[in-house]
């Protein structure tokens, strides 16, 4: 394993309740992701946390896989987690089929690349994300022009599931992983 700058070092060798899904994420992505070797640590938790984030990327989802993803990658960007934006833009770039909305996500009020729709859940992620939360009547005025109660209940646990994930790894240090590195010789799509 390689040494880590973190002050909390991860765990060397997982809880055989941990392996079934470090042995997903290696075949997927030829390594077991780093934060998996910190949430080791607590496998009941671990689980729980997963299993969360499955129900919010299952195919009935009421937020489509592009969203959920374009979501997920503005948090991780707000909450500085160096692997959460690895791992999320890598997801979006998979989602889209195309690297622009990635690059450009960090500067979306500027940028055509986004619909009404996701313009409206960007500002909402942002303003939920903020410390205090900061979502005033215009933000939720305009979220309510695109999605039911149903699924802004869904994309609210989304935005708190992705702040849980990106606080802990920023906090506990833990690395980015070069899933992205991948992408950056491609042509754009």
């Amino acid at each position: 394993m390689k040494e880590t700058s973190a002050w909390v070092q991860p765990v060397e060798s997982l809880p055989v309740s941990v392996k079934p899904i470090a042995a997903m994420q290696k075949k997927h992505f030829g390594a077991v992701l780093n934060p998996t070797r910190w949430w080791g640590r607590m496998p009941r938790l671990f689980w729980l946390v997963a299993l969360f984030v499955g129900f919010l990327e299952r195919r009935q989802a009421r937020l489509t896989p592009v969203l959920r993803s374009l979501l997920m990658t503005r948090v991780s960007q707000l909450c500085h987690c160096a692997f959460c934006i690895d791992a999320n833009s890598l997801r979006l770039a998979e989602r889209c089929g195309a690297l622009d909305k990635v690059q450009a996500v960090s500067q979306w009020q500027e940028s055509t690349l986004f619909s009404a729709e996701e313009r409206a859940a960007l500002a909402y992620a942002e303003a939920t994300t903020a410390t205090p939360p900061q979502v005033s009547e215009a933000v939720k005025t305009d979220l309510k022009q695109y999605y039911c109660d149903e699924t802004i209940t869904e994309m609210t646990a989304l935005i708190a599931f992705q702040n849980l994930s990106a606080r802990f790894n920023a906090a506990l240090d833990i690395p980015a992983q070069g899933l992205c590195d991948a992408l950056k010789g491609k042509p754009h799509a």
